[in-house]
């Protein structure tokens, strides 16, 4: 069978994601190496994700690698990475999604609505950040960066009241012991991909690619190209807040999606129903630019400095 080398961020997270796939291949006879590469988001661990104007930050490196031959494959995080890949490059495979939702991790507090009145809640998203403050304005938002663990650290040592962290992350490192609440959809849409695996490989390589496809999952694939072309059809990223997230019954989609003001906080929402993954982003993207994203978007690109970034 096939040797191959799988590009990864060196988090705890991310190794763990890399050797989750490497251990499905290992067990169809593959020899699998790890190679541990450091993207400009592991390096810059002192600003706000939402200041770091850098495209594929989490990616970049990684695929820089992919290019050049010196991996043959790259485990990311589906929500890192952009929603427009370069024609070198293509996804062999989604894997079955884990859980979407975002939960909120305290010591004392039980949930959202139970945290006291201007209460400390760390968070390293826009998107998080923004709705929390939709429906607790009175709380404290600070930025949270750093693995899971650090994050979790600081939480115990009392740096804050909470903080709000992919449910997925926890799951899969096994530390779901701060877990307090599993925030509903409708209060805390997630990030377009999130609790979603995705295997990058270099296009012309139909090797690699036929090595794959066990690993892909219909409906993770089907869920995510309907968040990913809502998120595509808004153009924004990083610095815009955006939520989506689709459910499947019987190949028949629903998503619910949302843009929300940084600085105001106003949260604008969509919802739609199809049976085509790219029709229905597009069609509730182009809802909520007709209900106000288009002006919360150009707002927050208005000097023309920073382009639109994907998350």
């Amino acid at each position: 069978m096939a040797v191959l080398r799988v590009g990864s961020r060196g988090s705890q997270l991310a190794l763990w994601q890399a050797n989750h796939i490497a251990a499905a291949l290992r067990e169809r006879g593959h020899q699998v190496h790890i190679e541990i590469i450091h993207t400009t988001g592991d390096k810059i661990l002192d600003v706000a994700l939402a200041k770091v104007g850098t495209k594929g930050m989490f990616t970049k490196e990684i695929e820089e690698a992919l290019h050049d031959s010196r991996i043959d494959l790259a485990v990311h995080s589906l929500k890192d990475l952009p929603t427009e890949l370069s024609p070198k490059f293509a996804i062999a495979a989604i894997t079955a999604r884990e859980d979407a939702r975002d939960v909120l991790c305290s010591v004392y507090h039980a949930s959202i609505e139970s945290l006291p009145q201007g209460a400390h809640v760390g968070t390293s998203s826009l998107r998080r950040e923004a709705q929390l403050k939709a429906i607790r304005p009175d709380l404290q938002v600070h930025p949270l960066r750093g693995n899971v663990d650090t994050r979790l650290r600081k939480l115990k040592a009392g740096e804050y009241d909470a903080i709000i962290l992919a449910a997925a992350g926890l799951h899969r490192l096994g530390k779901t012991h701060l877990i307090r609440q599993v925030i509903p959809v409708d209060v805390m849409c997630p990030a377009a991909g999130q609790g979603a695996l995705a295997i990058e490989i270099r296009s012309a390589d139909s090797e690699t690619r036929s090595h794959l496809a066990f690993l892909n999952d219909d409906a993770a694939r089907i869920t995510t190209a309907c968040e990913r072309a809502l998120l595509q059809s808004l153009g924004g990223g990083c610095q815009v807040p955006i939520g989506a997230y689709a459910e499947a019954h019987e190949n028949h989609l629903h998503l619910v999606a949302i843009v929300a003001h940084p600085v105001t906080g106003r949260v604008l929402r969509a919802e739609g129903e199809g049976d085509n993954p790219f029709p229905l982003g597009e069609s509730v993207g182009q809802m909520l630019l007709a209900r106000g994203a288009a002006q919360v978007i150009q707002e927050v690109y208005a000097s023309g400095v920073i382009a639109p970034q994907q998350p």
